[in-house]
């Protein structure tokens, strides 16, 4: 058996498999063919490579070999009959893509579809990429922010610490409060599941309760669709600390369906000149009205940083994180003598797979 890996095209910096995760394969007795230059990146070199014991191969190599083939973003490559794919192909919304791999004889396993429970863990890819963007959206907020993060005292006087709004509190939005935290930010969170108010003050931040919400504890992390009733009052207790927030986080995406507008153009309006809003769901429409993903809007003195991918920047934990969910994701698909198993009846396997 062959699995190949392919380079990602730019912007994207990360590489599915690094070497070290190239050379566990290996050990299976598994062929490994890694295209010229995918790790460059996430500092992953064609020798690091070599020395796990990968074989370096043209895309189109990889393309007419491969039994499955490794990929973050839609693979640019030609399909044919038999191939298993793997990446995180956006499959909600990429149905015609899907369909059309599909029909030219593809498997194809979207990771972000893998059902999100406690046995998938080791496996879920939204979980380790969104604990990065969590971090990297904090950091980045801080870069764009014209005023500190804690408390100063000196002799010329005392900076109050800046006012941190996070909206969700799922692995982003634990891991931002936690860097806000350390940062010296006072923190309050928004999130639709009471659930979580626990571990939100863990973290030392106030959670904001808002009562009505409809349960998304089956949703995986994700927001689902609240009553009007609840909208209402969403949007009023929002509103409230939007209006003295300096730096607002915000992460509430649905499955299948554009992001929630969260953060309305009238709250923007409250919001003083100089704060910052970094927005992690800008790839399905942002919980603004204004977000424009992997770019930076001005408005009205508020800088609204749409950024869908952060962790491609910081490719080398990500890569290798992302790696990881996918070796042990191969583990249910290969058998233990290296062989492809085409009909799995597991449920994580049958999950993740997109179309047909």
């Amino acid at each position: 058996m062959i699995v190949g890996v392919l380079k990602e095209t730019a912007p994207e910096t990360r590489v599915s498999l690094i070497a070290e995760g190239a050379a566990q394969l290996v050990k299976k007795n598994i062929k490994v063919w890694i295209e010229s230059g995918a790790g460059m990146n996430a500092f992953c070199s064609d020798d690091d490579y070599k020395a796990a014991g990968a074989e370096i191969k043209s895309a189109e190599e990889i393309a007419a070999e491969a039994s499955i083939v490794l990929s973050i973003h839609a693979p640019v490559i030609s399909i044919r009959q038999g191939v298993v794919l793997i990446g995180m192909y956006q499959a909600r919304f990429e149905t015609e893509r899907i369909a059309n791999w599909n029909e030219k004889g593809a498997t194809v396993y979207s990771m972000e579809l893998l059902p999100r429970t406690t046995r998938a863990q080791s496996m879920d890819i939204l979980s380790s990429q969104a604990n990065i963007a969590g971090y990297k959206a904090v950091l980045t907020a801080a870069n764009a922010y014209g005023r500190y993060f804690p408390m100063f005292m000196t002799a010329a006087g005392s900076i109050a610490p800046a006012k941190v709004l996070i909206l969700g509190a799922g692995v982003a939005g634990l891991q931002a409060i936690a860097t806000a935290k350390r940062l010296g930010a006072v923190v309050e969170v928004f999130d639709t599941r009471p659930a979580v108010k626990e571990e939100v003050q863990s973290l030392g931040a106030k959670f904001i309760e808002i009562p009505g919400a409809a349960d998304a504890s089956s949703a995986g992390g994700y927001a689902v669709e609240q009553s009007e009733e609840y909208k209402k009052n969403q949007q009023a207790k929002i509103a409230e600390s939007i209006a003295k927030a300096d730096i607002v986080v915000t992460t509430a995406q649905i499955p299948g369906k554009k992001a929630p507008i969260l953060i309305t153009a009238e709250m923007l309006d409250t919001m003083r000149r100089g704060s910052v809003i970094v927005d992690l769901a800008a790839s399905t429409g942002g919980n603004t009205p204004v977000t424009k993903d992997r770019e930076t809007v001005q408005y009205k003195g508020v800088s609204i940083i749409g950024d869908s991918n952060l962790p491609a920047t910081m490719p080398s934990d990500a890569s290798k994180l992302y790696g990881k969910n996918i070796l042990n994701f191969l583990q249910l698909i290969i058998s233990k003598e290296g062989q492809l198993i085409t009909d799995s009846e597991d449920e994580l396997v049958k999950g993740a797979r997109a179309g047909k």
